[in-house]
């Protein structure tokens, strides 16, 4: 129970601070309205060090492409995998995350009311390609997952409760720099469909429609990203140990 726990407060808080530097840069009136990119990004990394510093002390992973790739490292490995386990930190990823995303719209409640473009309003929720084409989206959302977990496994993981959070928010932010442009780097499936459930029941003026067509992307991508660097991890541990 305290991995599920931590698993919902360290997502929440990811969610939380991440989507709200997006509401903060792209909804209107607000103090940090036409920021730019580079704000999200920071904003994001923020984000990540805040989620993994509250939930490192018990490895939760704050993202079930994270615990998808892990676990199918362990599992290629030869280590056995308690599964129920995996489904206790995805459940607690998705209810933070969902959470949180309720928050955001009671925080900028009067932002959302004075912004009109539905779309503007979709992306403070959830992600959405600059050029839709499914089969390329899933590929970056992939390639970006993949950086993420093989990063996670050969370099953030050696971290302490500090420096492993401050690494993981740096290849957070090479990362959105870096391949985030196409898709807007969702790298998690907890962080796009909860919060686009969210903005599906929320009762936000002019919010138009949740993009359900896009939505299996930011799901599929990052967790076929995942488990293919967790085998990659498995086989490039095994070529320098022999």
């Amino acid at each position: 129970m305290n991995v599920f726990l931590l698993e919902a407060l360290g997502t929440g808080l990811l969610v939380l601070i991440g989507n709200g530097a997006i509401a903060n840069v792209l909804l209107k009136k607000t103090k940090g309205n036409d920021s730019g990119w580079l704000v999200i990004a920071l904003g994001w990394a923020g984000a990540i060090f805040a989620g993994a510093a509250v939930a490192w002390s018990v490895g939760a992973h704050l993202n079930p492409a994270v615990t998808l790739g892990l676990a199918a490292n362990s599992l290629s490995s030869g280590l056995t995998v308690d599964f129920g386990i995996v489904l206790l930190q995805i459940s607690g990823q998705f209810l933070g995350a969902f959470v949180a995303a309720l928050l955001v719209y009671v925080t900028y409640k009067q932002h959302y009311d004075a912004t009109s473009d539905s779309s503007t309003i979709l992306a403070t929720f959830s992600t959405g390609p600059q050029i839709r084409n499914t089969f390329w989206n899933t590929v970056t959302e992939a390639v970006a997952t993949f950086l993420l977990v093989i990063g996670v496994l050969f370099w953030v993981g050696n971290g302490d409760s500090f420096t492993g959070p401050l690494m993981l928010a740096m290849l957070f932010v090479a990362i959105a720099t870096g391949v985030g442009g196409p898709t807007g780097f969702a790298i998690n499936p907890a962080r796009d469909l909860a919060p686009r459930i969210a903005h599906a029941i929320l009762p936000i003026k002019g919010k138009g429609s949740s993009d359900w067509g896009y939505a299996l992307v930011p799901v599929i991508g990052p967790i076929i990203g995942g488990v293919l660097a967790g085998l990659f991890a498995t086989i490039v541990t095994s070529v320098l140990a022999a």
